[in-house]
């Protein structure tokens, strides 16, 4: 048996690349090619691939660089795959990727589910409560318990807050090297602290923090990441985690599990999670550890700390919000909900095809391959609203709409929705809420 490539199907995404266990695959020119003296037939790399370019095959006569070259029309993508792939499946309706699982290698002990808390400039990122509640499930579906982790300095009025969101126990560095934020100090404390007690999970919000720090940690630990989540979940059968997040352009959502490596690390969009209930009162094991490093450790240094308003806050903080759509039709419109944010104090944002067509950053991004936020009031202005951009907002408190189709698929989520020209609609919308806040009547 032998993998063969359809260069005609192949995109050169590199999933296969990265799923073969042995390494016998590469991308050449932007194409999968198979080393055929590595290749031990697992069949995994033609279970990833999105476009069915790859197939386990019996070994032909020919070279296997001919045969890549006439698989197209050489192989049967029916052919049955060996048994050494049979524990794998693929769900070809949500395109859902699950793999079997392996023993951890060296047998070590991990156990427990571990969340960040991330607190920066004196406030905990909301993120780091919903990963508590989110926590809770995942640790009571595979029998261990739920810590927070928080690395700091002076974080003694954070340590009651974590136990009231469901910590169970709260590991604390508290050190003045971590006063301000440099992902050098940061990593070198958490990994510290993984060694030492060997978290079986560990998840942190996908913030600024996250994203930089995150990486850093796993390299150090030497195990898998996936890194903005937007559905967490354990697998009945193997207890692994299961990690879902959107792929290739937001076209797939891709089920990922971490099957030898530990810890299993995941970062999560905000306000993807609910909020879990705060109780008063509770409490729990609290662990202090030292931080023995110093600061010539380390090679950056804060000068400066520079606060952001509120029509540059990130999405996932904002309260208000006003998105725009390709129903403004140009960037010279644009002007018009950037007056309607700026009479509410709310901040703009967008679809997907408001940001590739120039109008706004893709960190201004709502939906499935950029933002998922959860503002009190969001505001759609000429969104269609494709499941992409739905996923990322509808769970908003209170949508209103702006669509001149009755029909419009974003009108079905909204609380409002208003069927006219938006712009005759957004300017009157902003008139009158300038008027009665000048008035001092507005709800």
């Amino acid at each position: 048996m032998t993998v063969a490539v359809d260069k005609t199907k192949c995109i050169g995404c590199g999933a296969c690349v990265v799923e073969c266990p042995v390494e016998a695959l590469d991308l050449i020119d932007g194409l999968a090619v198979v080393d055929p003296k590595k290749c031990e037939d697992h069949g995994k790399c033609a279970l990833v691939c999105p476009t069915n370019a790859l197939a386990v095959v019996k070994k032909p006569s020919k070279p296997s660089d001919e045969l890549n070259e006439e698989a197209g029309s050489k192989f049967n993508l029916k052919d049955p795959l060996p048994e050494s792939v049979k524990d794998y499946a693929q769900d070809n309706n949500n395109k859902t990727i699950r793999s079997q699982v392996t023993p951890v290698a060296g047998g070590d002990v991990w156990s427990g589910v571990w969340v960040i808390i991330e607190y920066t400039n004196g406030k905990v990122a909301p993120v780091s409560w919903e990963l508590l509640g989110e926590g809770r499930k995942l640790a009571d579906a595979i029998g261990c318990g739920l810590s927070g982790v928080i690395t700091g300095y002076q974080v003694e009025n954070v340590i009651p807050e974590a136990f009231a969101y469901g910590a169970e126990k709260v590991y604390v560095i508290d050190h003045p090297i971590l006063k301000d934020y440099r992902s050098e100090p940061y990593a070198e404390a958490i990994t510290g602290l993984v060694k030492k007690y060997q978290p079986e999970i560990i998840l942190m919000g996908a913030t600024s923090m996250g994203r930089d720090v995150f990486p850093a940690i796993a390299t150090k630990l030497q195990t898998g990441l996936t890194a903005d989540c937007t559905v967490l979940g354990i697998d009945p059968e193997t207890k692994l985690l299961q990690q879902t997040r959107p792929a290739f352009g937001g076209n797939i959502m891709a089920t990922i599990l971490c099957r030898t490596s530990r810890p299993q690390m995941a970062t999560v969009r905000p306000r993807v999670m609910a909020m879990p209930e705060r109780v008063d009162g509770r409490v729990g094991e609290l662990i202090q550890e030292e931080f023995t490093l110093e600061e010539e450790n380390f090679r950056t240094k804060i000068l400066e700390f520079i606060s952001s308003d509120a029509r540059s806050a990130f999405l996932d903080k904002a309260e208000i919000i006003v998105a725009v759509g390709l129903g403004i039709a140009a960037k010279r419109n644009m002007v018009i909900a950037e007056e309607l944010a700026e009479v509410l104090g709310g901040t703009i944002a967008g679809t997907r095809g408001a940001v590739e067509a120039g109008w706004l950053t893709h960190d201004q991004q709502v939906g499935q391959s950029g933002v998922t936020v959860r503002p009190k009031v969001y505001i759609a202005i000429g969104i269609s609203g494709a499941i992409q951009h739905l996923v990322g907002m509808e769970t908003s408190d209170f949508i209103i709409a702006i669509n001149n189709d009755p029909e419009a698929a974003i009108l079905k989520v909204a609380n409002y929705g208003i069927v006219g020209d938006l712009f005759q609609v957004v300017p009157a919308l902003t008139a009158e809420f300038k008027k009665r806040l000048q008035h001092g009547v507005a709800n």
